[in-house]
Protein backbone atom coordinates (compact mmCIF):
# COMPACT_ATOMS: atom_id res chain seq x y z
CA UNK A 1 0.00 0.00 0.00
CA UNK A 2 1.17 3.32 -0.67
CA UNK A 3 1.66 6.03 1.96
CA UNK A 4 -0.83 8.04 0.53
CA UNK A 5 -3.39 5.16 0.65
CA UNK A 6 -2.63 4.51 4.28
CA UNK A 7 -5.23 7.32 5.55
CA UNK A 8 -7.77 6.29 3.07
CA UNK A 9 -11.20 5.47 5.06
CA UNK A 10 -9.90 7.03 8.10
CA UNK A 11 -10.69 10.89 7.54
CA UNK A 12 -13.89 11.27 10.03
CA UNK A 13 -12.23 9.54 13.01
CA UNK A 14 -9.06 11.12 12.05
CA UNK A 15 -10.95 14.86 12.35
CA UNK A 16 -12.28 13.82 15.15
CA UNK A 17 -9.90 12.08 17.69
CA UNK A 18 -6.35 13.67 16.46
CA UNK A 19 -5.15 17.20 18.92
CA UNK A 20 -4.69 20.35 17.83
CA UNK A 21 -1.20 21.88 18.53
CA UNK A 22 -0.85 24.12 21.79
CA UNK A 23 -1.49 28.19 21.38
CA UNK A 24 2.50 28.23 22.59
CA UNK A 25 3.67 26.50 19.91
CA UNK A 26 1.37 28.36 17.14
CA UNK A 27 2.46 31.90 19.02
CA UNK A 28 5.81 30.78 18.61
CA UNK A 29 5.58 29.78 14.56
CA UNK A 30 3.71 33.35 14.09
CA UNK A 31 6.93 34.98 15.88
CA UNK A 32 9.87 33.69 14.95
CA UNK A 33 8.64 33.29 11.03
CA UNK A 34 7.59 36.77 11.44
CA UNK A 35 4.39 35.80 9.83
CA UNK A 36 1.27 37.86 9.47
CA UNK A 37 -1.61 38.58 7.11
CA UNK A 38 -0.06 38.99 4.20
CA UNK A 39 2.17 35.41 4.63
CA UNK A 40 1.54 32.38 2.62
CA UNK A 41 2.39 29.17 4.48
CA UNK A 42 2.00 25.87 2.78
CA UNK A 43 1.00 23.07 5.24
CA UNK A 44 2.18 19.82 3.12
CA UNK A 45 0.75 16.76 3.71
CA UNK A 46 -2.25 18.69 5.45
CA UNK A 47 -4.28 15.86 6.33
CA UNK A 48 -7.89 17.23 7.73
CA UNK A 49 -7.06 20.35 8.43
CA UNK A 50 -5.98 20.26 11.97
CA UNK A 51 -3.48 22.65 12.02
CA UNK A 52 -4.25 24.34 8.80
CA UNK A 53 -7.24 25.50 10.59
CA UNK A 54 -5.14 26.85 13.87
CA UNK A 55 -3.16 29.00 11.32
CA UNK A 56 -6.22 30.41 9.76
CA UNK A 57 -8.12 31.28 12.48
CA UNK A 58 -4.75 33.63 13.21
CA UNK A 59 -5.13 35.39 9.60
CA UNK A 60 -2.27 33.57 7.49
CA UNK A 61 -3.02 32.36 4.18
CA UNK A 62 -2.62 28.59 4.07
CA UNK A 63 -2.55 26.67 1.00
CA UNK A 64 -2.84 23.15 2.43
CA UNK A 65 -1.42 20.30 0.02
CA UNK A 66 -2.75 17.03 0.69
CA UNK A 67 -2.82 13.92 -1.58
CA UNK A 68 -4.85 11.45 -0.01
CA UNK A 69 -8.77 12.72 -1.49
CA UNK A 70 -10.60 11.31 1.80
CA UNK A 71 -8.36 13.69 3.99
CA UNK A 72 -8.35 16.24 1.68
CA UNK A 73 -12.09 16.15 0.86
CA UNK A 74 -13.21 16.26 4.81
CA UNK A 75 -10.48 19.25 5.16
CA UNK A 76 -12.65 21.25 2.47
CA UNK A 77 -15.60 20.04 4.39
CA UNK A 78 -14.09 21.11 7.83
CA UNK A 79 -12.90 24.87 6.94
CA UNK A 80 -14.86 26.23 3.14
CA UNK A 81 -16.03 29.36 5.48
CA UNK A 82 -12.15 30.10 5.86
CA UNK A 83 -11.60 33.21 3.04
CA UNK A 84 -7.81 31.97 2.79
CA UNK A 85 -8.45 28.97 2.75
CA UNK A 86 -6.59 26.92 -0.15
CA UNK A 87 -6.97 23.56 -0.56
CA UNK A 88 -5.13 21.97 -2.96
CA UNK A 89 -4.09 17.71 -4.48
CA UNK A 90 -0.75 17.50 -4.40
CA UNK A 91 2.55 15.66 -2.57
CA UNK A 92 5.20 16.44 -0.53
CA UNK A 93 7.39 15.90 -3.62
CA UNK A 94 5.55 17.58 -6.10
CA UNK A 95 3.18 20.63 -4.46
CA UNK A 96 1.85 22.42 -7.55
CA UNK A 97 3.06 25.55 -5.59
CA UNK A 98 4.71 28.28 -8.05
CA UNK A 99 8.40 29.47 -6.96
CA UNK A 100 9.50 30.93 -4.17
CA UNK A 101 5.64 31.59 -3.31
CA UNK A 102 5.76 30.64 0.23
CA UNK A 103 6.72 32.15 3.77
CA UNK A 104 6.76 29.07 5.38
CA UNK A 105 6.57 25.26 4.82
CA UNK A 106 5.42 23.07 7.34
CA UNK A 107 4.72 19.26 7.57
CA UNK A 108 2.62 18.01 10.61
CA UNK A 109 3.03 14.27 11.84
CA UNK A 110 3.65 14.06 7.78
CA UNK A 111 7.19 14.43 7.28
CA UNK A 112 7.58 10.53 8.03
CA UNK A 113 6.00 9.65 4.98
CA UNK A 114 7.78 12.09 2.46
CA UNK A 115 10.88 10.92 0.02
CA UNK A 116 12.70 13.34 2.15
CA UNK A 117 15.54 13.98 -0.58
CA UNK A 118 12.96 14.70 -2.96
CA UNK A 119 10.74 16.73 -0.89
CA UNK A 120 13.73 19.22 0.30
CA UNK A 121 14.00 19.84 -3.15
CA UNK A 122 10.42 21.11 -3.49
CA UNK A 123 11.04 23.01 -0.66
CA UNK A 124 14.13 24.62 -1.80
CA UNK A 125 11.69 25.45 -5.00
CA UNK A 126 8.58 26.62 -3.59
CA UNK A 127 10.62 28.49 -0.67
CA UNK A 128 11.09 32.68 -0.70
CA UNK A 129 14.43 33.79 -0.22
CA UNK A 130 15.80 32.07 3.58
CA UNK A 131 11.93 31.05 4.50
CA UNK A 132 11.97 28.15 6.23
CA UNK A 133 10.91 24.56 6.88
CA UNK A 134 8.97 23.64 10.69
CA UNK A 135 8.80 19.86 11.12
CA UNK A 136 5.98 19.31 13.65
CA UNK A 137 4.86 15.86 15.60
CA UNK A 138 2.51 15.08 18.48
CA UNK A 139 4.61 12.91 20.53
CA UNK A 140 3.71 10.28 23.15
CA UNK A 141 5.71 10.43 26.19
CA UNK A 142 7.49 7.19 26.62
CA UNK A 143 8.23 8.18 30.71
CA UNK A 144 4.81 6.95 31.13
CA UNK A 145 3.56 3.49 31.51
CA UNK A 146 0.19 4.31 29.74
CA UNK A 147 2.62 5.00 26.45
CA UNK A 148 4.26 2.17 27.13
CA UNK A 149 1.64 -0.68 27.18
CA UNK A 150 -0.49 1.46 24.49
CA UNK A 151 3.10 0.52 22.21
CA UNK A 152 2.95 -2.95 23.48
CA UNK A 153 -0.90 -3.21 21.94
CA UNK A 154 0.07 -1.87 18.52
CA UNK A 155 3.28 -4.20 18.13
CA UNK A 156 1.42 -7.77 19.56
CA UNK A 157 -1.90 -6.68 16.72
CA UNK A 158 -0.74 -4.30 13.77
CA UNK A 159 1.96 -5.85 11.63
CA UNK A 160 2.83 -2.69 9.83
CA UNK A 161 3.56 -0.93 13.77
CA UNK A 162 6.85 0.36 13.64
CA UNK A 163 6.82 3.06 16.13
CA UNK A 164 4.76 6.08 16.87
CA UNK A 165 5.76 8.83 14.12
CA UNK A 166 6.75 6.34 11.85
CA UNK A 167 9.63 5.93 14.13
CA UNK A 168 11.49 9.17 13.98
CA UNK A 169 12.76 10.00 17.63
CA UNK A 170 14.65 12.97 18.42
CA UNK A 171 18.12 13.56 17.90
CA UNK A 172 17.58 11.43 14.69
CA UNK A 173 20.71 12.05 12.03
CA UNK A 174 17.66 12.40 9.42
CA UNK A 175 17.29 16.10 10.48
CA UNK A 176 20.48 16.55 10.12
CA UNK A 177 20.74 15.15 6.52
CA UNK A 178 17.40 17.46 5.98
CA UNK A 179 18.15 20.56 7.17
CA UNK A 180 20.75 23.23 5.43
CA UNK A 181 24.16 22.34 7.84
CA UNK A 182 22.45 20.12 9.76
CA UNK A 183 21.36 23.30 11.53
CA UNK A 184 17.87 23.11 12.81
CA UNK A 185 16.52 24.65 16.27
CA UNK A 186 14.52 22.22 18.48
CA UNK A 187 11.16 23.13 20.65
CA UNK A 188 9.02 21.64 22.73
CA UNK A 189 5.90 21.99 23.93
CA UNK A 190 3.25 20.22 26.96
CA UNK A 191 0.52 19.07 25.23
CA UNK A 192 -1.36 16.48 27.51
CA UNK A 193 -4.28 15.15 26.25
CA UNK A 194 -7.29 14.65 28.03
CA UNK A 195 -10.19 12.04 26.62
CA UNK A 196 -12.87 10.28 27.56
CA UNK A 197 -13.55 6.53 26.04
CA UNK A 198 -14.31 7.50 22.69
CA UNK A 199 -11.74 10.05 22.01
CA UNK A 200 -8.96 7.70 23.38
CA UNK A 201 -10.16 4.76 20.91
CA UNK A 202 -10.52 7.19 18.21
CA UNK A 203 -7.40 8.48 18.98
CA UNK A 204 -5.73 5.12 18.60
CA UNK A 205 -7.97 3.66 15.61
CA UNK A 206 -6.65 6.74 13.59
CA UNK A 207 -3.35 5.50 13.07
CA UNK A 208 -2.04 4.75 9.75
CA UNK A 209 -0.95 1.26 11.05
CA UNK A 210 -4.20 0.52 13.20
CA UNK A 211 -5.96 -2.11 12.19
CA UNK A 212 -10.00 -1.45 10.46
CA UNK A 213 -13.31 -3.13 11.46
CA UNK A 214 -13.04 -6.42 8.22
CA UNK A 215 -9.18 -7.00 9.58
CA UNK A 216 -8.83 -10.68 11.31
CA UNK A 217 -7.79 -9.21 14.84
CA UNK A 218 -9.68 -6.07 15.29
CA UNK A 219 -11.94 -7.18 17.59
CA UNK A 220 -9.34 -8.17 20.16
CA UNK A 221 -7.27 -4.64 19.30
CA UNK A 222 -10.40 -2.86 20.49
CA UNK A 223 -10.32 -4.94 23.45
CA UNK A 224 -6.97 -4.63 24.21
CA UNK A 225 -7.79 -0.77 24.04
CA UNK A 226 -10.59 -0.83 25.96
CA UNK A 227 -9.12 -2.52 29.03
CA UNK A 228 -6.26 -0.05 28.89
CA UNK A 229 -8.60 3.13 28.91
CA UNK A 230 -10.26 0.97 32.02
CA UNK A 231 -6.79 0.51 33.88
CA UNK A 232 -5.73 4.29 33.41
CA UNK A 233 -8.89 6.42 33.18
CA UNK A 234 -10.72 8.34 36.20
CA UNK A 235 -14.19 9.42 36.36
CA UNK A 236 -14.40 8.51 32.65
CA UNK A 237 -11.09 10.37 31.29
CA UNK A 238 -7.50 9.30 30.73
CA UNK A 239 -4.64 11.28 30.79
CA UNK A 240 -1.95 10.68 27.35
CA UNK A 241 0.91 12.54 28.58
CA UNK A 242 2.10 13.43 25.12
CA UNK A 243 4.57 16.84 23.79
CA UNK A 244 4.63 18.74 20.31
CA UNK A 245 8.34 18.67 19.23
CA UNK A 246 8.88 21.13 16.93
CA UNK A 247 12.18 20.96 14.07
CA UNK A 248 12.12 24.55 12.40
CA UNK A 249 15.43 25.71 10.33
CA UNK A 250 16.46 26.33 6.71
CA UNK A 251 17.29 23.67 4.21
Amino acid sequence: MKPTDKFSGKADVYSKSRPSYPNEYIDYLLSVNSLNETSRVADIGSGTGILTRQLLERGVSVLAVEPNDDMRTKAEQNLQQFEHFTSIKGSAEETTLPNNSVDLVIAAQAFHWFDQEKFKLECKRILKRDAKVALVWNSRDFSSLLIKENAEIFKKYCPNFYGFSGGIGEGEEVFNQFFRFGQYELERFPNDLVMDFEGFLGRNLSASYSLKEPDKEYKFFVEAITNLFENYSHNGKIVMPNFTRSYLGNV
